[in-house]
């Protein structure tokens, strides 16, 4: 018996889903509004508000949240951008915002989610992912259930950030190379582009699955997360293998992050490839074009 084309996605996807090892999926990685309303009083919790500009954090942030700068965690001096900044140098910024062992951290950004997720894949970088999460909705969620912000400043005491760093979260080119090199029998890892849909297809790295960011959320206007059982039929139905380490990618790193945070809220072994497209690019690499929406298109035949 044959089956037509435009029913074999969804046919992989569902068994995909029922041959899947099982994952230990993560929800204390994703707090609700109702939760953290509930939690704004913990003396341990350390609420931060990820913002490019002071500002933007005193026109209005969520009572207790401490101002975190885009530019602390992200480093656009060197010849890449928006690269990881020195464990050093992200140690003195989280001790001076008070985080310590006992922290339970939640995250949210102005405007931009992949900021958040940005800044939660720095802390699970540096061993903290563990005691962080990122506010369901962030601020735009908070302020359509017509909940309190402030523009006082809050107040806490520096404290004792010690890293615990986690190198294999963080993708090198090198990996990703092999990754993408490797016949897809023999392939440990696999490849998740988080751009637009114009962006892979206008150029991707070979055998990539996509996923645009904004996918994942019920909608821009009010940006949850989708049920966890859409998001699964969602990157099953993109090609992702269960088993296999999930290499995050983007132009810089930045809406990767977004799809780091997807992948290990999920359940997935994952890493960030912090170069992303434009380190590749910058390698005289080879991309491929077309595709989106459904599996990825087969890797050009090797030389």
């Amino acid at each position: 018996m044959s089956m037509r084309p435009h029913l074999l996605v969804p046919f992989l996807a569902c068994a995909l889903l029922a041959q899947a090892p099982a994952r230990k999926l993560h929800p204390e990685l994703l707090v609700s509004t109702a939760w953290l309303a509930d939690h704004l009083k913990d003396p341990d919790l350390a609420l931060l508000h990820v913002a490019d500009t002071f500002a933007d954090y005193k026109r209005g942030h969520i009572p207790g949240a401490r101002y975190l700068a885009t530019a602390k965690f992200i480093d656009n001096a060197g010849p890449l951008g928006s690269e990881l900044p020195p464990v050093e140098t992200l140690v003195k910024t989280f001790s001076e915002l008070g985080i310590s062992e006992k922290s339970r951290i939640v995250i949210y950004a102005t405007a931009w989610m992949p900021n958040a997720a940005r800044a939660f894949f720095t802390l699970d970088y540096l061993g903290r992912g563990d005691r962080a999460a990122l506010l369901d909705g962030g601020i735009e969620q908070w302020l359509v259930e017509d909940r309190p912000v402030t523009g006082a400043l809050p107040a806490f005491a520096a404290a004792a950030f010690v890293p615990k760093v986690r190198p294999e979260v963080r993708a090198s080119l090198e990996e990703v190379k092999s990754v993408v090199e490797a016949p897809a029998a023999q392939a440990t890892g696999q490849v998740l582009d988080s751009r637009p849909e114009r962006r892979y297809k206008a150029g991707h790295l070979s055998g990539a699955n996509h996923v645009y960011w904004q996918e994942t959320l019920v909608d821009e206007e009010h940006p949850v997360f989708q049920p966890v059982a859409k998001l699964e039929a969602l990157l099953a139905a993109r090609g992702l293998l269960p088993g296999r380490k999930v290499l995050t990618y983007c132009e810089v790193g930045l809406q990767a992050a977004h799809g780091y945070f997807l992948c290990r809220y999920l359940g997935y072994e994952a890493a960030l490839f912090d170069g992303s497209f434009q380190e590749w690019s910058a390698a005289k690499l080879p991309t491929v074009t077309g595709g989106g929406k459904t599996a990825p298109p087969p890797a050009p035949p090797a030389n």
